[in-house]
């Protein structure tokens, strides 16, 4: 009961819809009395002598009670058992709700969820236009940013940081040491050395030689005078180290200024003989693969590992609940563009509405009778009492207008009938 107070139970207006039904009640019940009443007075005035027309008005006055009765009778039928005798066929929707259920399920799956209908219907709807037009506007897709942002704290907040956690350990760190690595950088370093950027780091590494040697004349001298021999004289010593400090220097200098300098050469060589080995060579390959076990393995390269969801949650929900961070403005910024696209191009409108089109579809063939059932599985769930009492009330206005009419039209189908009995006799 309490589940069906939850479903039907809520419905904006409920007292207004009661006093109207009351209404409309008292009115056909009127028309009842009415009819009733002009039939008593018309028949005791026939019968003591009254005029010829009085017959056609109690004729009229008896059919409409008769027509009135009758759909007073359909009426309470569908909803309960009229004068709460048990007549057969009557109550129609609380012993039926079921099957009522089930038809209503069949009828929806047929007329509204099969797939021609569908897509006739989407292709009405303009589904893309109408969305390209809606986010093009800058409020719009702030709005969507802001909902957008929402479910990201959302799914952020709910999700617990050592389920996430096993899963980055399980999709990144055990793919990180299940491939391995020689063959990869061999094949990075080989395209790099194809395309020559490797020279500017060798170009950086040249300048930097240079100004160290340039910048560190002393230093040079104290190892070449630690180095020399004890015996040897110490103004000698100064002498040697002065020519070797040159020879460096024109050797750095030589190195810096000459593009094609031989010890430029022999690194280039190096290089490419170091990306084939990593590529081909299995003693070579097994080193990087005992470096790679090392780095993974290395204590900050865990903590690193440990704190990235952290370190990706808190930056995701800063940016989320910031509505001027970047990464909220490049989504409202992505969402209008993308309204303006859609307004504008059609071979983008014409695809997003296939996608629309072939998804809704899909999901109408495979999963029709799954929707269908929530519709019967729902209506066997109410209480066949409580369900009838909303019914009415949904619509039971309405149906005292068939009390109304059958009034109306039993008195003038009764009148017509009389006339033409008069006629032929």
């Amino acid at each position: 009961m309490e589940q069906l107070g939850s479903s039907l139970g809520a419905v904006p207006g409920t007292e207004q819809k009661q006093r109207a039904l009351r209404k409309m009640k008292l009115v056909a019940l009127g028309f009842l009395i009415g009819a009733t009443i002009i039939f008593a007075l018309a028949w005791a005035w026939e019968a003591n002598g009254g005029p010829s027309w009085v017959g056609y008005v109690r004729a009229a006055a008896e059919a409409g009670m008769v027509g009135a009765l009758a759909d007073w009778f359909a009426v309470t039928a569908l909803f309960r058992y009229p004068l709460g005798i048990r007549i057969p066929h009557t109550a129609i929707i609380p012993n039926r709700k079921d099957v009522l259920g089930d038809s209503l399920g069949e009828f929806v799956g047929v007329n509204f969820l099969s797939e021609q209908v569908v897509r006739d219907k989407l292709a009405s709807v303009d589904v893309s236009r109408r969305l390209g037009e809606w986010l093009a506007q800058h409020d719009n897709a702030e709005r969507v940013t802001s909902e957008l942002a929402t479910v990201v704290r959302g799914l952020v907040t709910v999700l617990r940081d050592e389920d996430v956690q096993a899963v980055v350990e399980q999709a990144v760190t055990k793919r990180i040491v299940a491939v391995p690595w020689g063959p990869p950088i061999g094949k990075l370093m080989e395209r790099v050395l194809a395309d020559g950027t490797h020279r500017q780091l060798v170009d950086l590494l040249c300048d930097r030689a240079y100004d160290w040697v340039k910048e560190n004349h002393d230093k040079f001298v104290g190892i070449v005078s630690e180095r020399a021999p004890s015996w040897s004289p110490k103004f000698v010593d100064s002498i040697v180290a002065d020519r070797l400090y040159g020879e460096v220097m024109s050797f750095a200098w030589a190195l810096k200024t000459e593009p094609e300098h031989p010890m430029r050469q022999a690194i280039d060589r190096f290089l490419i003989g170091f990306a084939e080995d990593m590529q081909h060579d299995p003693e070579m390959m097994e080193k990087a693969e005992r470096v790679k076990h090392q780095v993974l393995e290395h204590r900050e390269v865990q903590n690193v590992i440990g704190s990235a969801w952290t370190n990706v949650k808190r930056l995701l929900l800063d940016a989320a609940e910031d509505p001027s961070s970047e990464l909220r403005k490049r989504v409202r910024e992505g969402l209008v563009s993308l309204g303006k696209r859609l307004s504008g191009e059609d071979a983008l409108r014409e695809k997003v509405d296939g996608w629309v089109s072939g998804a809704a579809a899909y999901i109408v063939v495979n999963y029709r009778d799954e929707i269908t059932t929530l519709i019967t599985d729902t209506i066997d769930r109410w209480d066949a009492k409580e369900t009838s009492r909303k019914i009415e009330l949904q619509v039971g206005r309405d149906l005292q207008f068939i009390r109304i009419n059958g009034t109306v039209v039993g008195a003038l189908a009764g009148l017509a009938i009389y006339t033409i009995a008069h006629l032929f006799t």
